[in-house]
């Protein structure tokens, strides 16, 4: 007889266990929940640097974005809308970090990045993910300092702009 109590305890244990750790999943589901708080992005990620990519655009093939972010909390973004002459834009301010330490906003446009390792993921205007199909586009990947590999485009020559197609 007491070697079943011991079956049923300890199976009750177990169940017990199991049951308390699904409960515990459900309710941080959704929620951006940090398992280890004192490393995050921000002190745990080498984030300063820069970073490209070609986010959509709803008129033309893409643009072209490069961000460079330096650890005095400033950045440089320069943009270019593909298959448009005279569209380069460059834009310099601040950069600030979310009190979790996993997404900076740009002071001028109110833009949102996650950060994470060698790369920043566009957010939406309330600072979610995008989804949908033109998610994975919306990632600009961070470069090694190397200038090789690299598509370059000639867009000014002397300070004058050079005409799409000519060589």
């Amino acid at each position: 007889m007491k070697k079943h109590i011991g079956k049923w305890t300890l199976a009750a244990l177990v169940l017990a266990i199991t049951i308390t750790a699904c409960r515990s999943k459900r309710e941080t589901a959704g929620q951006r929940v940090n398992p280890d708080p004192a490393h995050n992005s921000r002190n745990s990620v080498d984030w300063a640097g820069t970073y490209q990519g070609t986010l959509p655009c709803a008129d033309c093939p893409g643009i072209s974005t490069t961000l460079i972010l330096d650890q005095k909390g400033t950045y440089t973004l320069i943009t270019s809308y593909l298959e448009r002459v005279d569209s380069v834009y460059t834009e310099t301010g601040k950069f600030s970090w979310n009190d979790a330490g996993s997404q900076i906003t740009l002071d001028a446009g109110n833009r949102q990045f996650q950060v994470g390792e060698n790369r920043l993921i566009q957010l939406d205007t309330d600072g979610n993910r995008i989804t949908g199909n033109l998610a994975e586009h919306y990632i600009l990947q961070k470069m090694d300092g190397t200038i090789t590999g690299v598509y370059w485009k000639l867009v000014e020559l002397n300070g004058k702009p050079v005409a799409a197609g000519s060589t």
